[in-house]
């Protein structure tokens, strides 16, 4: 009987850390959806140089879809998942973390280069973004849990943080590969 609760209470808590982790990339690609709203925005009212649209009306309406875009994709992590917890104080935490988000990376690439493969321009920036928040999944988050298990035991803060901390650097370092 014993034996079996342990087994469950450890199913649990790889969910969290699938959830956590999935919510983290969630964040990240509303957050990258979120900019390039706001860039569409600034082109549609002139403020920098059109790029993307070719009229004023075009960029509105990609700013509103882009929005609710980014709006509904920032709104899944925090009603549905709500795992807001990164546990990585042993070394099979970070092992497991880093598995975790590669394979999350992976299939989202996959899925996005399936699904978003269109002539369309600003389905191809869609596009874009997706592959640099996976590819800043696969390059930058592994090395940042790595940073985060070693210096944890000497600052004690990092471990109460490092959700925050993990998404903060998630959406800076997915700007190198924009």
């Amino acid at each position: 009987m014993q034996f079996q609760i342990d087994k469950l209470s450890n199913a649990n808590y790889s969910n969290s850390k699938i959830s956590s982790i999935f919510s983290l990339y969630l964040f990240s690609f509303g957050t990258g959806l979120l900019g390039f709203s706001v860039y569409l925005f600034l082109e549609s009212i002139g403020s920098i140089n059109k790029a993307f649209i070719t009229w004023n009306g075009q960029g509105f309406f990609w700013t509103v879809i882009t929005l609710s875009i980014a709006l509904f994709i920032l709104f899944l992590p925090v009603e549905f998942f709500n795992s807001f917890i990164i546990v990585n104080r042993a070394f099979k935490d970070l092992l497991a973390n880093i598995v975790i988000v590669i394979l999350i990376s992976l299939a989202s690439l996959v899925l996005f280069q399936l699904f978003l493969g269109s002539d369309n321009v600003f389905l191809n920036q869609y596009l874009v973004i997706s592959r640099a928040i996976s590819f800043s999944g696969f390059i930058a988050i592994p090395l940042m849990f790595f940073l985060l298990h070693t210096f944890s035991q000497k600052i004690k803060f990092l471990n109460d943080y490092s959700y925050s901390i993990i998404l903060l650097f998630w959406i800076t370092s997915s700007q190198l590969f924009l």
